[in-house]
């Protein structure tokens, strides 16, 4: 590994963070850079346009390119598909990431990711190869979510929703971190600061996962033989030493990183609180008869149904999304795998589906709380939020209301 000591006169990388690391009969250029910087823009466009690489590797996924390039992509997106594969969580981190670049954008008056976008369309203007390197997004955060506790999950949940309804300035000193890290890191760093496994998923494995898919794409038998990868500054140590080091086929590396943890395949919540209300219930018939017993239901039904629903109605829900959700959230707590948010929030995009306009003003209503309860989109992530909080607190209200009952 060198850094290139060529005059800066033919030398578009002077000056700028690089390293070099040959390996399997290529040379791998890798050029770290800042998501806010107009230099890093310049510096990308230059080196491409020098002549001197014949592929070129960025930091995005195909998503996230997608969003970069296409101003409509968020138009294309099947809501309903969505919420039917339980992607609500992801689809709510997208839309915080997007905020937060938003809010960068409008600050700097410099799009974040500026010098990647330039790398894929030049690559593309001059016909070279072009490899998408970094983790989906989503993928990261299931990696990460799998790791965490409910506890953790619900305060990342929380975190996000904040990050999405945020407004203020980035302050100057995530601006600097940024020029010098990440744009995930710099997004979520505050949570990824006091979750190790959040860190390792969203920052550190990445630059392993990404030298990997480095090596994978571009083998000796594509015919490259000089690739300008274009990274953030804070991962060029991390996948120069991974690039140069690591001896295990990047293939296995990439699956292995791309595996989300399994979680415990017996749902010991679950099956503890569908334990303790079907005692709970049978104990009330038994001791007090068919009175008490079907009170103990009836004050569980309403408990979870009353706050799930009243959670929709707040999100602003359908009528017969405030239905399914009092319909669903005495019942889904018993499910580990429903959420009664899920089920309102399905009915909600069913009954109200978004429109293309409503997908092309998402990114500005989502900043201010009157837009939230206009945007049909928002509206039904409020739906899912909301509605899975109240029949969280209604689960433990009832809860707490039966042992009152069977042992006051």
């Amino acid at each position: 590994m060198n850094d290139i000591s060529l005059p800066a006169a033919q030398d578009p990388l002077a000056g700028q963070p690089h390293q070099i690391v040959e390996r399997d009969g290529v040379r791998y250029t890798l050029l770290g850079t800042a998501h806010v910087s107009r230099t890093s823009v310049e510096t990308v466009r230059a080196a491409i346009a020098s002549g001197d690489y014949d592929t070129v590797a960025i930091e995005l996924d195909a998503g996230r390119l997608q969003a970069l390039t296409d101003p409509d992509a968020l138009s294309k997106l099947d809501l309903v598909k969505v919420i039917r594969e339980g992607k609500t969580h992801l689809f709510a981190a997208n839309l915080a990431l997007a905020a937060y670049q938003r809010r960068l954008a409008e600050q700097l008056d410099v799009e974040p990711g500026a010098e990647l976008k330039a790398a894929a369309l030049d690559a593309r203007e001059r016909n070279l190869p072009l490899h998408l390197i970094d983790r989906e997004v989503g993928l990261t955060f299931k990696r990460a979510l799998s790791r965490l506790g409910w506890w953790g999950r619900a305060k990342i949940s929380a975190g996000i929703m904040m990050a999405m309804f945020a407004d203020e300035e980035v302050g100057d000193d995530e601006i600097e971190k940024l020029k010098q890290g990440d744009l995930l890191e710099s997004s979520f760093g505050e949570f990824a600061a006091e979750s190790p496994a959040l860190y390792e998923s969203i920052i550190a494995e990445r630059d392993r996962y990404m030298a990997a898919r480095l090596r994978e794409s571009v083998t000796y038998a594509s015919g490259a033989r000089e690739v300008l990868a274009v990274i953030g500054a804070g991962h060029l140590h991390g996948m120069a030493e991974h690039l140069r080091d690591d001896a295990e086929s990047p293939v296995t590396v990439r699956a292995a990183l791309e595996s989300v943890p399994e979680k415990s395949k017996v749902p010991w919540f679950t099956i503890a609180l569908a334990a303790f209300l079907v005692g709970g219930f049978a104990w009330g018939f038994y001791r007090g008869g068919v009175d008490v017993g079907a009170d103990l239901i009836v004050q569980w039904v309403l408990a979870t149904g009353l706050l799930g629903a009243l959670g929709c109605a707040i999100a602003g829900g359908h009528p017969l999304s405030i239905l399914a959700a009092f319909i669903s959230s005495p019942l889904t707590p018993l499910h580990p795998a429903l959420a009664s948010g899920t089920v309102s929030a399905f009915v909600e995009a069913a009954m109200r589906k978004p429109t293309h306009a409503d997908f092309m003003a998402l990114r500005d209503d989502v900043q201010t709380v009157r837009g939230w309860w206009k945007n049909r989109v928002a509206r039904i992530l409020l739906n899912f939020f909301l509605t899975s909080l109240g029949t969280a607190i209604g689960v433990w209200t009832g809860g707490l209301r039966m042992v009152g009952k069977l042992f006051g």
